[in-house]
């Protein structure tokens, strides 16, 4: 699993509609672990636990995280089944 960066958290935040606040609840982490992760450049400075936490939370609401694949990396939403 490729490590996920401050602007797909972000990005993903965006998709789904969520505050700060409903994505640190939802992965139960303070707001300012999810604030201090999307605002960095690269791969956000919190624990490997917290940044697993955020991931798993946005992988339940729907986002799908996008490689760079040579193309830079990104987010959408998953196909619904």
């Amino acid at each position: 699993m490729k490590e996920i960066i401050g602007a797909q958290i972000r990005g993903a935040r965006g998709l789904i509609r969520w505050s700060a606040e409903d994505l640190a609840d939802a992965a139960s982490v303070g707001v300012a672990t999810v604030r201090r992760a999307e605002a960095a450049d690269g791969v956000p400075p919190i624990t490997i636990a917290n940044r697993n936490a955020i991931r798993g939370a946005l992988e339940r609401a729907g986002v799908e995280f996008i490689s760079e694949n040579g193309g830079g990396a990104g987010v959408r939403l998953a196909k619904r089944q």
